[in-house]
């Protein structure tokens, strides 16, 4: 069955969402994080995506208390990105209690750094980030592109030791208009022993049955949740 992965998305230490990365369509939805995170576990997930997009905009990690907050008064374990650019920000998120980091920016920009990373804490607590438009890669918390195709940048890195990606279709993040699962397929037909994670556009449980369906491993989704698109109850039931 695919992994449910919800997100929480953190700015000033409250848990927001935004639209296609956009900061100034940024919408708060709970002052407190930790009590997000622990409804999300009474209700049977047992992984979580924290976000620190302070971090991802400031390019250092911000939010690592909050970060401490959640894994300390929970047992969730946490997948955390946003801001890790040094060996001092992926030692601070480890030390704060994430189970796994994820990179984005850094594996286009440093990928010396992020291959010792890699090398160094292994593919279990190292995830790739492949934030994607017109599978194209993004970077800088999806403000710039680059000129790296998204299939090229996978492969090189599979090759190199990577086994789980978050993959973002940026176009759909927070629009609720449903997941790129053609994209999906076609990446897990090119890769099929990839861990691969879904991101962006989650609308309601259909979309994550169409994707356990597509067989993709993990989903990440957020906005859906928060709306009331889809009900705890619902992922309760599911699992």
């Amino acid at each position: 069955m695919i992994e449910l992965i919800p997100a929480i998305d953190i700015i000033d230490g409250k848990c927001v969402r935004l639209s296609q990365g956009d900061y100034a369509s940024k919408k708060v939805y709970n002052e407190d994080p930790v009590e997000v995170a622990k409804e999300f576990e009474a209700n049977g997930i047992c992984r979580l995506h924290v976000v620190d997009l302070d971090g991802a905009a400031s390019h250092h990690i911000v939010n690592y208390r909050t970060l401490e907050q959640i894994a300390s008064r929970t047992s969730l374990i946490i997948d955390f990105g946003g801001g890790i650019k040094s060996d001092e920000d992926l030692v601070l998120a480890f030390d704060n209690g994430a189970e796994m980091v994820t990179v984005g920016s850094l594996a286009v920009k440093s990928p010396a750094l992020f291959q010792k990373w890699l090398e160094h804490y292994g593919s279990g607590k190292i995830v790739l980030g492949a934030d994607v438009k017109n599978k194209m890669i993004a970077v800088n918390g999806w403000k710039d592109e680059t000129a790296q195709e998204l299939f090229p940048f996978l492969g090189d890195y599979i090759h190199k030791g990577v086994e789980k990606v978050i993959c973002t279709d940026i176009s759909r993040d927070g629009m609720l208009e449903g997941p790129s699962i053609e994209l999906y397929k076609e990446i897990l037909e090119e890769y099929s022993n990839l861990y691969l994670i879904a991101s962006g556009g989650v609308s309601c449980m259909a979309d994550i049955i169409a994707l356990d369906k597509a067989g993709v491993p993990g989903v990440i989704f957020g906005k859906a949740l928060y709306e009331g698109h889809i009900t705890m109850k619902e992922l309760y039931d599911y699992l």
